[in-house]
């Protein structure tokens, strides 16, 4: 069975918001070895279009900055998988599913092939509140943003989930690299 690895970058107090993150090139590698290890990328609406066109077109238009062609090219070169009702079309790359979540991750899984990585917020809620997802990757970044969207906001556990420690790296940043299984 593939593993559902949920990875995400977040702030000391929670915040997982993006555009206030740090996006050097040493998160650049980390996120690109996740990548590799994936065959497949799980992405809410929301996510996917932070996501898509930005990255495939760095791939096209490289930055001439190694590890943020390096991400974007591996990025690229994975076929996705797009949770949305709302979206009318998505690129050559990426699937669309509109109803069938649990469903559908659990058939995924079933398939062959490498790890599933899955990205974002209000899917990942989804996915931690159905007990899906069998990784966790948090990169807790040295800030305190004070505002934005919150890490596993609303979500309602039917019981504590407990994870199991795996490993950990500190990035030159200050970021610590948190690696979790589900017990």
């Amino acid at each position: 069975m593939r593993n559902l690895v949920y990875a995400i970058n977040l702030s000391i107090d929670g915040c997982c918001d993006h555009t206030k993150m740090i996006g050097d090139e040493e998160i650049h590698e980390y996120f690109t070895r996740l990548l590799q290890e994936a065959d497949l990328l799980v992405y809410g609406r929301i996510t996917y279009q932070l996501m898509v066109p930005y990255w495939p077109d760095v791939a096209k238009n490289p930055t001439k900055v190694k590890a943020t062609d390096e991400f974007a090219r591996t990025f690229d070169s994975i076929k996705r998988v797009v949770f949305s009702r709302s979206l009318d079309s998505a690129d050559e790359n990426t699937r669309i599913v509109r109803t069938g979540l649990q469903d559908e991750i659990l058939r995924l899984k079933q398939e062959e092939g490498k790890k599933i990585l899955l990205g974002g917020v209000d899917l990942p809620s989804q996915l931690i509140e159905l007990g899906l997802i069998d990784e966790y990757y948090f990169v807790v970044q040295p800030l305190v943003v004070g505002q934005g969207r919150r890490l596993l906001e609303g979500v309602t556990l039917a019981e504590r989930l407990k994870l199991k420690f795996a490993d950990s790296k500190v990035l030159r940043s200050g970021a610590v690299a948190l690696h979790y299984l589900k017990q």
